[in-house]
């Protein structure tokens, strides 16, 4: 989407966005990301977190990013107390998630045509028991079907998967930081069709 961006071959499989603490108490603001830190993790970080936004001699932008917003919040828990520890945990938890084999176990693929959002919901809350929040691309003018944009996966401080459904009046301080190219992501409708494209254009 970027004209600045060399990512030559975006990956066919989820990736992660972020391990983001909901209400963020206290954040050590001063503590600067460091990559050296999280030297063994880079083989998997460029895999399962690349930075396709950025070129690839700035490709640690993405992680400073996480870490300075999020991850210096999240540190207050023990078990996130450090970036390797941080960055870590959040391999961990993609890799026990394994979002990409549920979705083909369920037959939820990349597809021309288009899926219910509901049908979609309901085979994620069979396979874990829980709701994750679901959020799309809205349709284009003239179209018709939202597309998938971003799955979010809900966590409790003792990093066990909970539902992700907002308590009433609780605004949500991520909704804010979701932006991909310039367009906003969205709690996906549960009317619309749901588009889940092979290859972004």
């Amino acid at each position: 989407q970027m004209s600045a961006n060399d990512c030559q071959d975006p990956p066919e499989y989820w990736t992660i966005h972020g391990l983001w603490p909901d209400k963020t108490e206290e954040c050590n603001r001063t503590w600067h990301f460091n990559v050296t830190e999280i030297k063994d993790l880079l083989s998997d970080m460029r895999h399962y977190w690349p930075d396709v936004l950025h070129s690839s001699l700035n490709r640690t932008q993405f992680w400073k990013h996480e870490w300075e917003k999020h991850g210096t919040c999240a540190a207050t828990l023990q078990v996130l107390n450090s970036q390797k520890k941080y960055f870590g945990k959040a391999l961990e938890l993609y890799q026990n998630v394994d979002l990409n084999s549920c979705l083909l176990k369920a037959g939820i693929k990349p597809s021309s045509s288009y899926y219910q959002m509901t049908a979609i919901k309901e085979a994620l809350t069979r396979f874990y028991g829980v709701t994750p929040k679901i959020q799309c691309l809205p349709p284009e003018e003239g179209e018709k079907a939202q597309t998938i944009g971003q799955i979010e996966f809900c966590f409790t401080k003792e990093l066990q998967l909970r539902n992700c459904t907002a308590l009433k009046g609780e605004s949500n301080p991520m909704q804010a930081d979701l932006k991909l190219g310039t367009e906003e992501l969205s709690v996906c409708s549960d009317t619309l069709p749901t588009y889940y494209p092979s290859q972004v254009q």
